[in-house]
């Protein structure tokens, strides 16, 4: 909106997409800063006794109990207007950013909701699994193909690149027919889709447990994305990267995600005055999912959420082990002490804080691994 105005009227400084993520950037981190005090007691005179503690929990985490969550509504706010303010309004790629925010926001505040309304400390006491599986499917549907019609003409339809040079052209790929109509296997690129974008809102709902912890563990793939569109925007920087023009509509978006981020973990530091919410959780894990698939950077943006993966992982193999074991004799087994991981290493009687500490420089080993991949794989 401003950047459309301000370059129409000569000032092309703004069409270069640094200034466009600078600004969106410093907007972002100024909206949270400002009002973030206000809307944190906002959120305590609605919510009065906060998210309940889960049940599933270390003992530790009932010190929390009163705590106001839904912060991620601000976060979001915080997103849009600066993206809005900064990004190009003609290009589709930034809309389809946005719209991943909206609809997994919009999933993660229906949850929120029912959590804090009836106050029941029961892990389940939010949408159930199969209902939200299902909506997010619904939203990555849409996404999926949307993504796939703003693709360049060079890459095939309903494909799966891999680096710059793997192009697997799923819809060109017959496998019978069908009253005449030939059947290919495009179906696949929807769910690849859909383990891509699901899998990332789930890993990073899943990761918010511990103050501060999501967000900087967000960080680290935040940087590894941005370079990733770098290279996506400049023909011969990057091996490893498909070129992209359109996807320049990105540096907006993807500088108020970092500055939103930044910005909230001034009031989630521990100890934490505002959680995230799955409002803000979801929405980030479906956005990082989008845009990996937006930069055909998926496997890339994989290994750099290396620790969410990780992450979910143990909570699935906990779940799975225990219902296995409980068939086989009678009695369910456990591998973790508690899953998902980081309360593993709480029960261990690992401070909070050094969770957070070292898991996120985990984080930044996955990252720094996903970017000699972006270089020179």
């Amino acid at each position: 909106m401003l950047t459309d105005f301000l370059v129409s009227n000569d000032f092309q400084f703004f069409a270069s997409g640094w200034t466009q993520f600078s600004a969106a950037f410093g907007l972002a981190f100024i909206i949270m800063l400002v009002f973030g005090n206000s809307f944190i007691r906002l959120m305590h005179n609605w919510q009065g006794k906060g998210q309940p503690i889960s049940e599933n929990v270390p003992v530790e985490h009932q010190k929390k109990a009163g705590t106001p969550s839904m912060g991620g509504i601000l976060m979001l706010i915080a997103i849009f207007v600066s993206s809005l303010l900064f990004m190009p309004m003609h290009n589709t790629t930034g809309w389809i950013a946005l719209s991943s925010l909206l609809m997994f926001g919009t999933i993660g505040f229906i949850d929120d909701y029912k959590k804090i309304s009836s106050q029941s400390k029961k892990a389940s006491n939010g949408l159930s699994p199969a209902c939200r599986l299902f909506v997010e499917g619904i939203c990555v549907a849409i996404l999926a193909y949307l993504i796939n019609k703003t693709m360049p003409s060079y890459v095939p339809d309903l494909s799966i690149v891999l680096g710059s040079t793997i192009v697997l052209p799923l819809d060109s790929w017959e496998i019978g027919y069908l009253f005449g109509i030939p059947l290919t296997l495009g179906f696949l690129y929807y769910i690849f889709a859909y383990f891509v974008i699901c899998g990332s809102a789930n890993a990073t709902n899943i990761t918010d447990g511990l103050d501060g912890m999501l967000s900087k563990l967000y960080l680290p793939v935040l940087i590894v994305l941005v370079v990733a569109l770098y290279g996506a925007t400049r023909i011969g920087f990057m091996d490893a990267v498909m070129f992209l023009p359109e996807a320049s509509a990105l540096y907006a978006v993807l500088g108020a995600v970092f500055g939103a981020v930044i910005g909230f973990l001034w009031f989630n530091a521990k100890p934490a005055a505002i959680f995230m919410g799955d409002v803000g959780s979801l929405a980030l894990g479906g956005f990082m999912g989008t845009i990996s698939m937006l930069l055909k950077s998926e496997i890339i943006m994989g290994v750099a959420a290396g620790m969410m993966v990780l992450i979910l992982l143990s909570s699935f193999i906990q779940t799975m082990f225990f219902k296995t074991t409980r068939k086989i004799f009678g009695t369910g087994r456990r591998i973790f002490l508690r899953a998902p991981l980081h309360h593993h290493f709480e029960e261990l009687g690992w401070p909070e804080t050094k969770i957070v500490d070292r898991f996120f420089v985990l984080s930044v080993l996955f990252s720094g691994l996903a970017l000699i991949l972006l270089k020179f794989a």
